[in-house]
């Protein structure tokens, strides 16, 4: 809560940002981090709303919840190639942030962790992330492309939620489980591909997708939860992978389709 504080250097001795160390400086607009850093702390920038811009470097290996959050003025970040976590709410609220760069290192990208920032446009996942944490992009309406890698096993709850420029989404193969309401009201989604590992589709996954026209289902789903489809009153083409028998085995929630569009299912898709 130093709030006259415009600079800092951190020098080549510290190891460690400790929890809210410079939480609530609200003038700090330029920051200068050591390589000898290991860690980020929780809530060590929190509300830092005049900084621009910071470089994490190489030797930083986490990064705390809420270690830069509600840093409103924040365009620009630069995540070191060590960092294997990104804590829960790490970046949420980072309302002037426009892209990201996941480096190879980060194993998880933890729940809220880019949550409402807003003029986020694109993200680059690499193809280290395993887990997409709950709502970690929840919000980001400025969002119009994703490419989930293919080392995802599981995409939490409301993970894209509200993310309404979303156009198209692929879900590698590698992805076994799409979370409750995962892309829930990504009203400018059109075009889904699902993976032909994932065995369920969460609870209003796709619900209010207004505008999705088309999805791929793959043979291994055993369940679609209740509302997955809800209010997707575009849709016009299910294209699933397995027979007819297949899916009819499915165990489906309570009104996964209502208020669905007119669709078609197709069997057997052997299409992209």
């Amino acid at each position: 809560n130093c709030s006259g504080l415009n600079s800092v250097v951190i020098g080549d001795s510290v190891t460690s940002i400790g929890y809210q160390a410079f939480r609530g400086c609200s003038s700090l607009n330029s920051v200068v981090i050591g390589d000898s850093v290991t860690s980020i702390g929780a809530s060590a920038f929190y509300y830092c709303s005049s900084l621009t811009s910071i470089e994490i470097p190489d030797s930083v290996t986490s990064i705390g919840s809420e270690a830069f959050s509600d840093c409103s003025s924040l365009t620009s970040v630069v995540i070191g190639d060590s960092v294997a976590s990104i804590g829960s709410e790490a970046f949420a609220w980072c309302r002037s942030l426009t892209s990201i760069i996941i480096p190879n290192s980060v194993t998880s990208i933890g729940a809220s962790a880019f949550r409402d920032c807003s003029s986020l446009t694109t993200i680059e996942i690499s193809d280290s992330v395993t887990y997409i944490g709950k709502s970690a992009f929840a919000g980001c309406g400025s969002l119009t492309s994703v490419v989930i890698p293919n080392s995802v096993t599981s995409i939490g709850e409301s993970a894209f939620s509200g993310c309404y420029n979303l156009t198209s989404v692929v879900i590698p193969n590698s992805v076994t489980s799409i979370g409750s309401y995962a892309f829930y009201n990504c009203s400018g989604l059109t075009s889904v591909v699902i993976g032909a590992s994932v065995t369920s589709i969460g609870e209003g996954a796709f619900t209010r997708c207004s505008g999705l026209t088309s999805v791929v289902i793959g043979a291994s789903v055993t369940s679609i939860g209740e509302y997955a489809f809800h209010n997707c009153r575009s849709l016009t083409s299910i294209k699933y992978r397995g027979t007819q028998v297949q899916w009819n085995a499915i165990i489906m929630g309570s009104d996964w389709n209502y208020n669905t569009g007119n669709y078609t299912i197709t069997y057997n898709y052997t299409g992209e």
